[in-house]
């Protein structure tokens, strides 16, 4: 008799939003696997948990996050299934009422992020060095927050910025020559973006580099994959059924399989290892094992 697998209860962190919601309200169902979804706002909020305390079997994680929890031994193993990805030229910008800057003005200069390692400014200077000649070690990264990979440092041309400031009022005070906004939303303020036209810059950008830049990815612990490759496969075929049930538009930014996130990954990781994030370029199949690497 063929042999019967009980079903596993993943411990899974997932936000909630259109392409997640058949998923995560129980529309769809499976006898192999049952989820219990952090209660949590933005999957961010929960991303040290996920990697400093191994808190989730299945998650959502910043994809920068992920290559330094690579390099540092956490057990987890990248899935093929981007969760969040969008344009990121639109994201920096500077205040007009201290006067006009060009993206090409920034060397020299201090700009603001939330933390070094957030995925958005990995992107963000990768664009700033390769379009508009930036030299982003002549800048002075200043960071509110600590990386999610405890045992990674921050570079020395990063200061953490005092105790009490925060990013946006910085700008606004002229403390910091521009900012980087991840979730955060400046509107209602005399801000512009750095990057002129940044819609069209970043839909030039993606179609001559295989993609919208990802920002957060599926992983899993690889322990899973070792014992039941057959759940990794269910809870694939789920994302990929909840995305498709959710609004087309955005489809294309959410890739499922390894070559359709191959460009993209390249790209992060040449990034990160540029920027000191993390200590050696990984080729994109080593993110993946035999298992993750085969779904389609």
């Amino acid at each position: 008799m063929p042999e019967t697998r009980l079903p596993v209860t993943l411990q899974t962190l997932l936000a909630l939003n259109p392409h997640t919601r058949a998923l995560r309200s129980g529309e769809l169902q499976s006898p192999l696997v049952n989820f219990v979804f952090a209660d949590v706002k933005t999957a961010n909020k929960a991303f040290k948990a996920l990697v400093r305390e191994q808190k989730f079997d299945l998650g959502e994680l910043a994809i920068v996050t992920f290559l330094q929890a690579k390099a540092y031994g956490k057990p987890y193993i990248l899935m093929p299934a981007v969760a969040v990805a969008r344009g990121q030229h639109h994201t920096i910008f500077f205040n007009p009422e201290r006067g006009h800057l060009d993206p090409g003005d920034l060397n020299g200069r201090r700009v603001g992020v939330r933390a070094y390692t957030q995925t958005t400014g990995a992107w963000v200077r990768g664009f700033l060095q390769e379009d508009y000649g930036v030299d982003f070690r002549s800048i002075q990264w200043i960071t509110f927050e600590d990386p999610h990979v405890a045992e990674y440092s921050d570079p020395p041309w990063v200061q953490r910025a005092p105790e009490g400031k925060q990013l946006l009022q910085m700008l606004l005070d002229g403390e910091i020559d521009a900012a980087i906004f991840g979730s955060e939303n400046p509107e209602g303020t005399p801000l512009k973006p750095l990057i002129p036209d940044a819609a069209e810059v970043a839909a030039r950008w993606a179609e001559k580099h295989g993609g919208v830049p990802i920002n957060h990815m599926m992983v899993i612990k690889e322990s899973i994959t070792q014992a039941r490759p057959d759940v990794v496969r269910e809870v694939y075929r789920m994302l990929k059924q909840s995305t498709a049930a959710g609004p087309s538009k955005g489809m294309g930014a959410l890739r499922f399989g390894v070559e359709a996130v191959r460009e993209s990954l390249e790209t992060i990781i040449r990034y990160s290892e540029c920027q000191g994030l993390i200590p050696r370029r990984f080729s994109v199949d080593e993110l993946f094992n035999g298992v993750t690497r085969s779904l389609d």
